[in-house]
């Protein structure tokens, strides 16, 4: 069987993570206005880079999708279809939607543009699928809930319907995009794009009594550590009891959390008979599932990070590239391609819920900040000639580092040897960003991104 390869379509934050995207073997890309996209900080993108960067994909045979996609309060609503139009007349090769309501507007009035249904509907069946393509939606980011297996269903029952799905990139702690908590202790909406990622900071309970006086809890002092293999067999026992008519002794407890970087200021969280629900989720991937996804017929492979680094896009791109490209080819998965993931910035991998596996496996109960182990993004290069290449430090790196250089053509290992200041002074250490230095390199890694090789023992 010949199988159709799958768009791969990375985030853009920016135009040179656009381009790298492109370099590296993206065939998509998104972007988003920050003013009603769910990534109005670290995102670059205003008019006038839009334009530009549908005008440069266009040019590269590639495609450009504008984000859309939050869900609007009426003071936005009032002002889409003004903000909306002169990014119509740019002609995107879709605008990613989420609200019913703006999805209309755009439908009566844009009936030509394509819309793709974002990820923040949480389409989870084929009925749903259904009734979006009787809408006029062109394609469905389908819920990252989905198994495998459903998603081939809805696939088999909606042949005709495009079908998105994310591979790779950081999960919510809810259904994609509906978590509160960013709102519930900064006042920063998920759903309207402020998110803080409140689910991956450090916190520590407290346990609860009522104040006769006030009658509001207050705090206890706890007289022992967190036991995690308790608290999850009294979670289990909790739902086994739920809908059997009785009330778990925990439910509706209340407790106060405290956040590392706020102490003393306690923050009150209801605990009911299901447990509760602040965790810290791993990241997404499932590269060793392209084969699978392309197998099922699966339109669109999806990469999640507007806001992560150049290296993150580049290095994606590359990697998930060579899946689709072995997966059409017939080639057996190289499981190397898992190991070339590990060395990004992660908080650890699972695959989510394409596979049905226990609840620990989606979480990182150790650390909410991303790791880095293998690699570490430690510069750009600006220029090559002569042999000698200036190089933007992003991260420490010193003589005697192997570095791999990484570039379209092919990536390759390198052993510094020495290094210069810009005024040809000999140096040993590269500190960090944001300092200019010069290596030995050959011309055409021109515009090459430089990751410093961690040994096993030091990862």
């Amino acid at each position: 069987m010949t199988l159709k390869a799958p768009e791969l379509l990375l985030p853009a934050g920016s135009l040179d993570k656009m381009r790298a995207a492109y370099d590296f073997g993206a065939d998509a890309i998104y972007a988003g206005q920050p003013r009603y996209s769910l990534r109005a900080r670290n995102n670059e993108f205003r008019l006038e880079q839009i334009e530009i960067g549908i005008r440069e994909a266009h040019a590269r045979g590639k495609k450009f999708f504008v984000t859309s996609n939050l869900l609007p309060h009426n003071d936005k609503v009032r002002t889409y279809m003004r903000d909306i139009a002169p990014v119509i007349a740019m002609k995107p090769d879709a605008l990613i939607m989420a609200d019913p309501g703006l999805i209309m507007m755009m439908r009566e009035q844009y009936p030509e543009m394509p819309i793709h249904l974002s990820v923040q509907a949480n389409t989870v069946n084929y009925a749903a699928v259904k009734f979006w393509q009787k809408v006029g939606v062109a394609r469905i980011i389908l819920s990252r809930e989905l198994s495998l297996d459903e998603i081939e269903k809805i696939r088999q029952e909606c042949p005709d319907m495009e079908l998105e799905v994310f591979v790779h990139g950081a999960l919510c702690i809810a259904y994609s995009g509906r978590c509160l908590l960013s709102g519930y202790f900064n006042r920063r909406d998920p759903n309207q794009g402020t998110c803080t990622n409140a689910c991956r900071w450090n916190y520590s309970a407290q346990e609860t009594a009522v104040d006769p006086n006030t009658g509001e809890a207050i705090a206890v002092k706890m007289e022992q550590g967190f036991n995690f293999n308790q608290a999850q067999e009294e979670a289990e026992s909790s739902f086994a009891a739920c809908g059997g008519g009785e009330r778990h002794p925990k439910a509706d407890q209340v407790y106060l959390i405290e956040e590392a970087g706020r102490p003393g200021q306690l923050m009150p969280i209801m605990e009911d008979e299901h447990g509760t629900y602040i965790m810290n989720s791993k990241d997404l991937r499932a590269i060793e599932h392209v084969q699978r996804l392309a197998e099922i017929g699966v339109d669109s492979l999806k990469i999640e990070g507007r806001t992560k680094s150049l290296y993150y896009v580049a290095r994606t791109a590359q990697i998930y590239r060579q899946a689709i490209d072995d997966a059409v080819a017939g080639r057996p998965f190289n499981p190397l391609l898992i190991t070339e993931l590990e060395g990004l910035a992660n908080r650890g991998y699972t695959s989510g819920f394409l596979e049905r596996r226990p609840s620990q496996d989606y979480q990182n109960y150790e650390t909410g900040h991303s790791l880095v182990g293998h690699s570490h993004y430690v510069g750009d290069v600006l220029n090559a000639a002569d042999g000698w290449a200036e190089v933007e430090v992003k991260n420490k790196f010193s003589v005697g580092d192997k570095i791999q250089v990484i570039h379209p053509s092919g990536n390759h290992v390198i052993e510094l040897k020495e290094m210069q200041k810009m005024d040809g002074e000999p140096v040993s250490v590269a500190p960090g960003s944001p300092l200019h230095v010069r290596i030995p390199l050959p011309e055409q890694y021109n515009g090459a991104l430089l990751a410093r090789l961690i040994p096993a023992e030091a990862a």
